[in-house]
C-alpha cells in the first residue's frame, strides 16, 4: 500500500520511524518549512530515511491537490497536523485519509484536547483515530482508545506516558485495518461533541478562591504547557509541579506553610502544596528556592488571576 505521511513534531517523526521500520512503502512526507534554520523533526526524519519531502504553503490549492495526485498514494496518514487541509486534498488518495486526535471524539474537539479534560477534572480520556473531513475533528471514527487520568496526572504524563506511544501504536493498526479492508467509519454522535479553543496563558490564571481540587486541576491540566500562574508582588508564578493538600486552611492564596521542599497555598476547601514554579526567566526552580529568592513568607497571599487582570 502506497502511503503519503503528513505531520510534524516529535509524534509524527516517531510515526514516520515505525512506519519505515515496518517496511511500508511512502511515496512522500508532508511536513513544515523550515524556518529560521529550524527543521521539523519529521522533516528530519524523513531525509535521514531518504524520503521525498514536500513543504507547502497552504493544501488549500489546486496545485497542492494536483501534487498529491501525483504521487498516486492508497493512503494518506495524518500524524499531527495544524494546517487546514481540505476535502480536495484530503480525498485524493484511493483510500482517503485518517488522522490521529488525543481525545474521545466527538468530545473534546479543538487543538488543546489533552489539556481541557484534565483542567475539567474527567477520570478519563483517550486517542481516536478517524477519517477528516472539512469540519474540525468531524468526521468518521475508525477506532478509539481510553485511558485513565489519575488524580496527580498532568498534561505531561498522559500525553508523554500514554497518548503518544498508543497513539503510535493506533496510526499502525489503522492503517492494518484499512489495508485488509476491516477499517469501519462510524458516525460521530453530534448530540456528544463538544469543542475547547486553545489552551493559552490567559486560561490558567488562578484562582485561590476556587477549591483547592479545582485549583490543582488546571496546574496539572497546564503542566507543561502553558503553565498555569498566579503572581507575588509584580512577579508573575508559574506553577508546574504540585500536590494537593486537603488539610491546608488559611485565607485564599495566603502562604500557610514553606519547607524544604516548596510551600502550601490555601484555597477554599484545602490547598495546593507547590514545588516547582518559574518567575522571571526559563529556568524552573524548586518552591523551595523560589520562597527564599523571593523573601517569601507563611502569611503572605498570592494574588488571583483575577485581582491581576482587574
Amino acid at each position: 500500500m502506497r502511503l503519503v505521511v503528513n505531520g510534524m513534531q516529535p509524534f509524527g517523526k516517531a510515526v514516520l520511524d515505525r512506519l519505515v521500520e515496518r517496511g511500508e512503502e511512502i511515496v512522500g512526507v508532508y511536513c513544515p518549512e523550515d524556518k529560521d534554520g529550524r527543521v521539523d523533526p519529521l522533516t528530519q526524519a524523513a531525509r535521514d530515511h531518504g524520503l521525498p519531502v514536500f513543504q507547502p504553503k497552504s493544501f488549500k490549492t489546486e496545485e497542492a491537490a494536483e501534487h498529491v495526485a501525483s504521487l498516486n498514494a492508497d493512503l494518506q496518514v495524518m500524524a499531527y497536523v495544524l494546517k487546514l487541509v481540505p476535502e480536495s486534498f484530503l480525498y485524493v488518495p484511493k483510500m482517503g485519509s485518517i488522522q490521529y486526535h488525543p481525545s474521545l471524539l466527538p468530545e473534546h474537539r479543538g487543538p488543546s484536547s489533552i489539556n481541557w479534560p484534565i483542567i475539567q477534572g474527567k477520570k478519563k480520556t483517550g486517542l481516536t483515530i478517524f477519517w477528516p473531513d472539512n469540519g474540525l475533528d468531524t468526521g468518521p471514527v475508525l477506532l478509539q482508545k481510553e485511558v485513565e487520568i489519575g488524580p496527580d496526572d498532568t498534561l505531561g504524563s498522559i500525553y508523554f506516558d500514554r497518548l503518544f506511544p498508543m497513539g503510535v501504536e493506533a496510526m499502525l493498526e489503522a492503517i492494518d485495518l484499512v489495508r485488509d479492508g476491516k477499517a469501519p467509519k462510524i458516525v460521530q454522535d453530534e448530540s456528544k461533541a463538544t469543542y475547547e479553543s486553545w489552551c493559552r496563558k490567559e486560561n490558567v490564571g488562578l484562582d485561590w478562591s476556587q477549591p483547592a481540587q479545582a485549583v490543582y486541576n488546571m496546574i496539572r491540566g497546564a503542566n507543561p504547557q502553558p503553565g498555569a500562574w498566579t503572581s507575588f508582588g509584580d512577579r508573575t508564578v508559574e506553577i508546574f509541579d504540585s500536590a494537593l493538600s486537603a488539610d491546608a486552611s488559611g485565607a485564599p492564596g495566603e502562604i500557610v506553610d514553606i519547607d524544604a521542599d516548596g510551600f502550601t497555598v490555601a484555597a477554599a476547601s484545602g490547598g495546593v502544596r507547590v514545588l516547582r514554579v518559574r518567575s522571571g526567566s526559563r529556568e524552573k526552580v524548586s518552591g523551595a528556592q523560589f520562597a527564599a529568592d523571593a523573601g517569601l513568607r507563611t502569611g503572605d497571599v498570592l494574588k488571583t488571576a483575577k485581582e491581576e487582570t482587574d
